[in-house]
C-alpha cells in the first residue's frame, strides 16, 4: 500500500448515504483502538461538504469523541465527474465505496482508483458488476499494483471467508458445503434500506446480460471432486434448522464459486463445490414470500413495472424495504446466522469412487447484517489491506475477498469485531 506518500490511509466515498453513515462510524471505531499503530488518517468524500460534515459530528456525537470532525478529512467528489475522482483517489491509500447501485455508479470509481495505483473496497451484491469488473480491469489493476476487491460487505464476506474457515477446520478435504442464513429480529421486525432493493430491481431485469458475460468468458469448468452437491428445490425443508429454505438470491454463489476457481488455479487447493439458501420460517411465511417472488418477477420484467417496484418497496416486498430504512432500535435488535453443513473426505480416503465419509457444521454470527456486519465487514477487510500486505496475492488485480484475504488474518479481526466463527460439530460418517 502506498501510505507513505498519501495523506489518507482510508476515504470512504459516499460517506453520507444510508450505508456510508455506518462505515464511518466504525472506522471511528477502529481510529481509537488503544495503541493501533500506525496512526489511522482518514477521510470522508463526497458531493455537499455540509452533508460530510454532518455524518462526522453525528458519530463524533454517537461515540462520544467531540474532537473527531477536527480529525477527519473532507474531500469533494462526484461519481460524475471524473477529474474530481482522479482527485480524491490520488490522496487514499484504500477507497471504501459506498456508492451504489454500483452497475450504475461503481466502474468509474473503480477506473480512477486504479489510473491512480489505489486500491479500493466495496459491497457491492451485484454479480454482473463484480464480474464484469474482473474481466474489464483485473490486468491493468495487476500492473499498477491497485488491490480491487468487491463484496466486502455481508454480501460476501461470511459466505466466503466463512467457506475457508470450514475447509481450514475439517480434518480431511472439504468437498461440498451448503449455506443456510438465518436473519433474527426484534418485535419490530426487520426493515432494508430501499437502496439494496434498487440493486435487486435492476440485477434481475438484467439476468440476460449477466448470462451472455459468463458465456463470452469461455471458462473452462473447474473440476468436481467427491460426491456432486445436489441442488434443493426452490422451496426445501432444512431438518437440522427446523425451518423452509429457499435459494439465497444475492452474490454470495458468484463469489464463493469464483473464489474456489482463483484458490484452485493460483493455489492449487482442491475446489469447493457451494449451494447457498436463506431460511424462511414456517409455511405461512413461505406462502407470504412466494407472493411477493411472483409480483416481483412479474413486475421486473417491464419498463413500467420496474418504476412501480422502485416507487413503491414497502407495499411490493410486503414491508420489508423502505426509502427510510430501518429505525436504531430494529437495527439494535437484529442479528443474523449464518450455518454451514459441509461434507468430505478423511485423510487417507479417496474421493473417486467413494461416497463422502466426514460431515462438518460451522457457524458465522454476528449483529445486524445489512449495515452494522457490513461496515464492521468493510472496515476489518481495509484494515487488512493496510497491515497485512506480505499474506495478499503477490500483485494486484480484482479479487474476491476470499482470493484476497484467504491467507490473512481477516477471520481474526472480525472474530474481534463481533462477526464469530465457531466450529458447531464435525464427525465421520
Amino acid at each position: 500500500m502506498a501510505t507513505e506518500a498519501r495523506p489518507f490511509h482510508l476515504v470512504v466515498l459516499g460517506a453520507s448515504g444510508f450505508t456510508g453513515q455506518f462505515v464511518v462510524q466504525e472506522v471511528a471505531r477502529e481510529q481509537a483502538i488503544p495503541g493501533l499503530s500506525p496512526r489511522l488518517p482518514w477521510a470522508v468524500a463526497g458531493r455537499s461538504r455540509e452533508k460530510l460534515q454532518r455524518v462526522v459530528e453525528r458519530a463524533a456525537l454517537k461515540l462520544g469523541r467531540p474532537t473527531l470532525p477536527s480529525e477527519v478529512g473532507i474531500i469533494i467528489c462526484d461519481v460524475t465527474n471524473p477529474a474530481s475522482l482522479d482527485e480524491m483517489a490520488k490522496q487514499a491509500a484504500v477507497v471504501l465505496n459506498c456508492v451504489g447501485p454500483y452497475r450504475f455508479y461503481g466502474e468509474p470509481v473503480v477506473k480512477a482508483c486504479i489510473e491512480n495505483g489505489t486500491s479500493c473496497i466495496d459491497i457491492c451484491g451485484e454479480p454482473q458488476f463484480l464480474e464484469l469488473m474482473y474481466w474489464k480491469y483485473h490486468e491493468k489493476a495487476a500492473e499498477k499494483g491497485s488491490y480491487i476487491i468487491g463484496s466486502s460487505g455481508f454480501d460476501s464476506i461470511p459466505a466466503d471467508l466463512g467457506v475457508i474457515y470450514t475447509r481450514n477446520k475439517m480434518n480431511g478435504t472439504l468437498t461440498a458445503v451448503e449455506s443456510f442464513l438465518t436473519l433474527h429480529s426484534g418485535p419490530e421486525g426487520l426493515c432494508i434500506h430501499d437502496g439494496t432493493w434498487k440493486s435487486a430491481v435492476y440485477g434481475f431485469a438484467d439476468q440476460s446480460n449477466l448470462k451472455k458475460l459468463r458465456n463470452e468468458s469461455n471458462l473452462k469448468p473447474v473440476p468436481v471432486v467427491g460426491s456432486k452437491l445436489k441442488r434443493r428445490w426452490p422451496i426445501s425443508y432444512c431438518r437440522e434448522l427446523n425451518s423452509y429454505s429457499i435459494p439465497f438470491l444475492g452474490s454470495d454463489v458468484s463469489v464463493v464459486r469464483r473464489t474456489q476457481r482463483y484458490l484452485f488455479e493460483n493455489l492449487e487447493q482442491s475446489p469447493v463445490q457451494y449451494s447457498a439458501y436463506v431460511t424462511v420460517g414456517g409455511i405461512t411465511s413461505v406462502i407470504k414470500l412466494m407472493f411477493a417472488g411472483l409480483f416481483f418477477l412479474f413486475f421486473v420484467k417491464f419498463g413500467i413495472g420496474r418504476q412501480l417496484l422502485i416507487k413503491f418497496p414497502w407495499l411490493f416486498s410486503f414491508g420489508y424495504f423502505s426509502k427510510q430504512g430501518p429505525t436504531q432500535k430494529q437495527i439494535d435488535a437484529a442479528s443474523f446466522t449464518l450455518t454451514f453443513f459441509g461434507q468430505g473426505y478423511g485423510q487417507g480416503f479417496s474421493p473417486e469412487k467413494n461416497k463422502p465419509n466426514m460431515r462438518i457444521c460451522t457457524q458465522v454470527k454476528g449483529p445486524e447484517a445489512g449495515y452494522v456486519a457490513t461496515s464492521i465487514a468493510m472496515v476489518q477487510a481495509a484494515m487488512t489491506l493496510l497491515n497485512d500486505i506480505s499474506d495478499l496475492p503477490k500483485t494486484g488485480g480484482v479479487f474476491t475477498p476470499g482470493a484476497a484475504f484467504s491467507r490473512t488474518k481477516l477471520i481474526d479481526r472480525l472474530h474481534r469485531r463481533g462477526l464469530e466463527f465457531s466450529v458447531i460439530g464435525s464427525s465421520e460418517v
